[in-house]
């Protein structure tokens, strides 16, 4: 097993990023504590907050969503980069992200980390290898992972990252906030009740009232049976400062059942044989091409499902992650195939939209 001490130590930009999270944690921990203690006393659970940040503490884990068969600026895919590389890089130095691509000096990103983290990473000499990567507080054990829209596999990282890890109740491109690191993590937990009870939806879990998610945060067991989360706009965000070893920090890779006999599927398999962590397989997501909602993300979705499957499925084959990511490849490797469907951006874009309806709407994987 990797030896903690190896760990390197954060850079000064990484450092005082931290800082400046936890310093805002701290200004905001008083009224968070009143907030959460307020939940705590209509729950009727009879839970303290330090029981309930105790159980976030030992028993959350981080998880990066990732889709392996992306391809990266110089034409690898994601697996077969992690595979050459062992560590996990940020969209400073891929060049590719399953959100918005902004991140560059004075894009969007950058300016959402500006404020973030208190011009850190804004510094003169701070490398693009020294910026965050992003994931997801699994606090419910989801067999998705925390952050299921930006990817069909995960890395679930070891416990000890959550130390180096700063954390919003939201995505950081709403520009949240309810901060938070480990030790003062009162104002994320008091967003998230908050989400709980005013809309009975939280962590991607529709119709969970706050008693329920209390005692799921509290009785590892009922984590244990959790099923996938499906969150696509509902989650903790974590930002991992410093660098990310597939030997040093991570747990468990999960992979979507799709990418069984693939390329992609042996590469991380490989991975989890060479680096010393289980490989498992969650149910995955799956649609007939007929079943592609209209109205979740427009009515392009279904035109496109339509296209990818015809070009790209085999017989009896449903539209599952590998399928859509035959056909992201196939856009960037062969453009002249789509350039009836106008920029290859948007359709790109359309791709990303047709994964978060099969998040959404998508069944098990048969078998």
């Amino acid at each position: 097993m990797p030896d903690p001490a190896t760990t390197p130590a954060l850079t000064p930009a990484q450092a005082a990023a931290l800082r400046h999270v936890r310093h805002l944690a701290r200004r905001d921990r008083p009224a968070a504590l009143a907030t959460i203690t307020r939940h705590l006393a209509g729950s009727g659970t009879g839970y303290q907050p330090e029981e309930i940040i105790a159980a976030v503490a030992t028993h959350g884990r981080l998880t990066l969503n990732f889709h392996p068969d992306r391809l990266l600026r110089d034409g690898r895919t994601v697996a077969e980069a992690l595979d050459r590389e062992g560590v996990y890089r940020s969209q400073f130095e891929t060049g590719i992200s399953n959100g918005g691509l902004t991140a560059f000096p004075g894009g969007d990103r950058d300016r959402w980390e500006a404020t973030l983290f208190g011009g850190a990473y804004q510094r003169p000499g701070v490398l693009p290898s020294e910026r965050p990567k992003y994931g997801g507080l699994n606090l419910l054990d989801h067999a998705d992972g925390a952050c299921p829209r930006f990817g069909s596999c995960h890395l679930r990282l070891r416990p000890k990252l959550l130390g180096r890890a700063s954390f919003t109740f939201g995505d950081s491109h709403t520009e949240p906030k309810d901060l938070g690191t480990l030790d003062v993590f009162e104002p994320v937990l008091a967003a998230l009740l908050e989400a709980t009870a005013d809309t009975g939806v939280s962590l991607g879990a529709a119709g969970m009232d706050t008693g329920t998610l209390l005692r799921a945060l509290l009785c590892r067991q009922e984590r244990e049976s959790a099923e996938a989360g499906r969150a696509l706009d509902d989650y903790i965000e974590a930002q991992i400062h410093g660098e990310l070893s597939l030997d040093r920090d991570v747990e468990a890779l999960v992979v979507d059942p799709s990418f069984r006999g693939t390329d992609a599927g042996r590469i991380l398999a490989g991975i989890a044989r060479r680096h010393g962590f289980p490989l498992h397989w969650h149910d995955g997501f799956e649609l007939p091409v007929d079943g592609i909602d209209a109205e979740f993300r427009g009515p392009e979705i279904p035109q496109l499902a339509v296209r990818v499957h015809a070009e790209f499925a085999g017989p009896g084959e449903p539209v599952h992650a590998a399928l859509i990511g035959r056909a992201a490849a196939s856009v960037v490797r062969d453009p002249k195939r789509w350039a009836d469907r106008g920029p290859l951006e948007v359709t790109l874009q359309h791709l990303k939209q047709l994964w978060h309806v099969l998040v959404r709407f998508g069944t098990p994987a048969a078998g």
